[in-house]
């Protein structure tokens, strides 16, 4: 490793040396130019004693000038990636060494024309300017040369936003050598700055004119380069680059520049994804009264290698707990988790356990040794079709993996219990949704005779969750398709796992027992649209290039999902998006007997059939699929 520094050491010194004594050899030139163009290019009118003085003066003019040039940084600036900041600094040199040229020809009492120090200024300033900017320019034609030597075609693109992030882009992309693209045209909203160029770029139009221009010019990728930008006006230049089979990519939103995360550059472009269309802005939470409860304090995720559980366990370990203890049974989801927050949070106190929900002793064992203070729920069996051939393992994982929770929980007092629910608790027409709601039930029942405060928060689909709609259909269109919707008509709530995550961490915060918490999805999304969206993402044709199938729903799947049942109301909270549904009451001496029949029940491996029969005698609202229950 020294040897190569040492080898970088040397060439930068081989290459100061040599600039420096180009610097040398223009400042005499300019020297003696300055005083050959104030006497109309004529050597023989220029008097003695101005000879006399330039060539007494030049090794004084050269002391002054080199030393205003390391001053001002020219010998240490990457002359590859030259801009204006450099610029600025040769002008500033210059200036500087040409005030110090005529202060000292006053103390020396040199003669020297009074043009002089002009000519000389502008003279210098080209030369200086010519000979570190050419390297660039020379790297640019090496670079282009190369791509003719290989035969490949750069790749056309097209920027939109002619701001700060689209010059940077454009800056990176034409100055890059090892960059195989070429920035075509330039789209902005700006009526000003149409028919103009950056960085030799025309700027074409309006947003109007992405079709349009993409034909012109042969485009093949588009960036969108508009950190600042609402999400609403993204999803309307996504919606209108969609239809030109282009790649799209996007620069991070500023949030993220702000925060450091990102730089604007090319490779920290991403794909446009399917949440730029969601088209709203990023669910707003109080980051404080999430820190009030969670800070210093001792959190457990049961399931915190799974999609939900792992962005809670990201969220809270921002949020400085005493101790973060993961509990999972999935040794690589919980490994990947662990190496991510050991990297990003080193002095995070973190416990990863390898451990099963169903297993009494464990958990116990497990809240007896870390003593939590608040549980976060997650771990469960989720796969609606799975859940539907298999409804034993539904049940006993969600139903009783949940109550042996809450009992070390209320066991070893727990103060929050908050159990992570769904929208297809409500009314449900499959097992999962069925189970979910039994663990609702079983935590309000808790509730009545608990020192721990158990809440449930209920929330629908999140974009990019494991065995979620969207990696599917990515997976379909990446190996050509079809694309399968189960129906044309079928319509989900959706919201992206940070947002719903940071939802349920605020509610947890106005939790104060028996609630059941309703997170505000937003507006309802059509299945065929998004997958319409997904192949346009790709640059592909829906019908063209990538079919898509209708399948028929799944067992045990609705045209939409719900979030309240009908004996339920809202209340409001401080949050917009987070409501509570007032809590239907139930016998809970009955619903726990039925409980422990059915543990009996599923332990004795009885049918599909009857374990349905046995659910819909607990939850009064399952109907199952063919029952009437799929709407």
């Amino acid at each position: 490793m020294s040897g190569i520094k040492q080898k970088i050491s040397k060439r930068m010194l081989v290459r100061t040396i040599l600039l420096a004594v180009f610097d040398a050899m223009a400042i005499t030139l300019c020297t003696i130019f300055a005083i050959y163009v104030r006497y109309d290019f004529s050597f023989t009118d220029i008097p003695d004693y101005f000879w006399r003085s330039a060539l007494i003066f030049i090794p004084i003019n050269l002391v002054i000038t080199l030393i205003s040039f390391v001053a001002w940084n020219l010998y240490k600036s990457v002359w590859r990636y030259a801009s204006a900041t450099e610029l600025v600094n040769i002008i500033c040199a210059i200036g500087c060494a040409t005030i110090g040229q005529v202060i000292c020809k006053y103390i020396f009492r040199l003669r020297i024309p009074r043009s002089y120090p002009f000519i000389y200024l502008v003279a210098l300033l080209f030369l200086t300017v010519g000979v570190r900017f050419s390297y660039r320019a020379l790297r640019l034609l090496k670079a282009k040369r190369r791509q003719i030597a290989l035969g490949k075609e750069p790749t056309r693109c097209m920027v939109i936003g002619a701001g700060n992030a689209g010059n940077e882009i454009i800056k990176e992309i034409t100055t890059t050598q090892y960059l195989t693209m070429k920035v075509c045209c330039i789209i902005d909203d700006g009526e000003g700055c149409w028919g103009k160029k950056l960085r030799g770029v025309p700027i074409v139009g309006g947003r109007n004119s992405i079709i349009e221009a993409c034909e012109n010019y042969e485009i093949d990728e588009i960036i969108i380069a508009i950190p600042s930008a609402k999400p609403s006006e993204i999803k309307a230049i996504v919606d209108i680059c969609k239809e030109t089979r282009c790649r799209l990519r996007i620069v991070p939103g500023m949030y993220q520049l702000i925060n450091g995360e990102v730089d604007v550059d090319v490779s920290k472009l991403r794909d446009v994804q399917i949440e730029d269309l969601l088209g709203r802005d990023p669910v707003a939470t109080n980051l404080d009264e999430v820190m009030g409860y969670v800070s210093g304090r001792v959190i457990m995720v049961t399931g915190g290698g799974g999609s939900i559980g792992s962005e809670l366990c990201r969220q809270i370990a921002s949020h400085n707990p005493k101790q973060l203890i993961i509990v999972d049974i999935y040794e690589n989801n919980a490994y990947d988790i662990q190496q991510e927050l050991k990297r990003k949070n080193p002095d995070l106190n973190l416990v990863v356990l390898i451990a099963s929900v169903r297993n009494t002793l464990r958990m116990d064992k497990i809240f007896e040794e870390y003593r939590p203070d608040i549980v976060y729920h997650a771990a469960a069996h989720k796969h609606v079709p799975l859940m539907e051939e298999s409804p034993n393992e539904a049940i006993k994982n969600n139903v009783f993996g949940t109550l042996k929770v809450v009992k070390a929980a209320d066991k070893w007092k727990v103060k929050k219990f908050v159990l992570i629910s769904t929208d297809k608790a409500v009314n449900p027409t499959n097992i999962m949704g069925a189970s979910k709601r039994i663990c609702e039930m079983i935590v309000q029942t808790y509730n009545e005779k608990s020192e721990t405060e158990f809440v449930a928060v209920r929330f629908g689909n999140v974009l990019g969750s494991n065995g979620s709609v969207i990696p599917l259909f990515k997976k379909q269109i990446e190996d050509g398709g079809p694309v399968t919707v189960t129906h044309p008509d079928i319509i989900r709530y959706f919201m992206t796992i940070p947002e719903a995550v940071a939802l349920v961490l605020q509610a947890g915060a106005y939790a104060k027992g028996g609630e059941i918490f309703v997170l505000d999805m937003g507006e309802p999304v059509k299945i065929l649209d998004l997958a319409e969206n997904l192949i346009k993402l790709s640059g592909l044709r829906v019908g063209e290039d990538i079919e898509i199938v209708f399948t028929g729903l799944r067992p045990g799947e609705k045209l939409f999902e719900e979030m309240l049942m009908d004996e339920e109301g809202l209340t409001e909270t401080r949050n917009k998006r987070i409501h509570i549904g007032h809590p239907i009451n139930f016998d809970e001496k009955t619903f726990m007997s039925q409980i422990e029949e059915l543990k009996t029940f599923v332990e004795g491996e009885p049918d599909i059939e009857e374990v349905k029969k046995k659910i819909a005698e607990i939850v009064p609202t399952y109907k199952a699929a063919g029952d009437g229950g799929a709407k």
